[in-house]
């Protein structure tokens, strides 16, 4: 099995020696996404709302560019910078799946790169 790397210019490019995603057989693993508006370079806003969903469009960019959509995702991994944050986080993370929804983890964690608000990755089945 040989794996391939994902890329689209509709999400921000990785910022170190990582792939936006990697096919590996029929399972998808998308890198944790921050809130940086690809067009831009810059943070989708300062709030928790903006940024998780910035960084949600991001992953919903990369799978389509791979052909598959959110309602692929077995698993997410969110990263919050507070997790006093966790219930609007939750609100917009709820605007992009549906049942059955992903399997997920939410952590609070020390830091994220460039101070960010959250972090998401994903886990995504053809």
């Amino acid at each position: 099995m040989s794996n391939k790397a994902i890329f689209t210019s509709n999400a921000p490019a990785a910022i170190g020696p990582y792939s936006q995603a990697v096919e590996a057989g029929n399972t998808v693993y998308v890198s944790g996404q921050l809130p940086i508006d690809p067009a831009t370079g810059a943070f989708a806003g300062e709030d928790i709302a903006s940024q998780t969903r910035q960084s949600l469009s991001n992953m919903k960019a990369i799978l389509e560019a791979n052909g598959m959509s959110m309602k692929d995702v077995v698993k997410t991994t969110v990263l919050l910078a507070d997790i006093a944050e966790f219930a609007a986080m939750n609100a917009v993370y709820a605007e992009f799946f549906s049942e059955p929804f992903p399997a997920r983890a939410a952590y609070q964690v020390a830091a994220l790169p460039k101070a960010a608000r959250v972090e998401i990755e994903a886990i995504a089945v053809k």
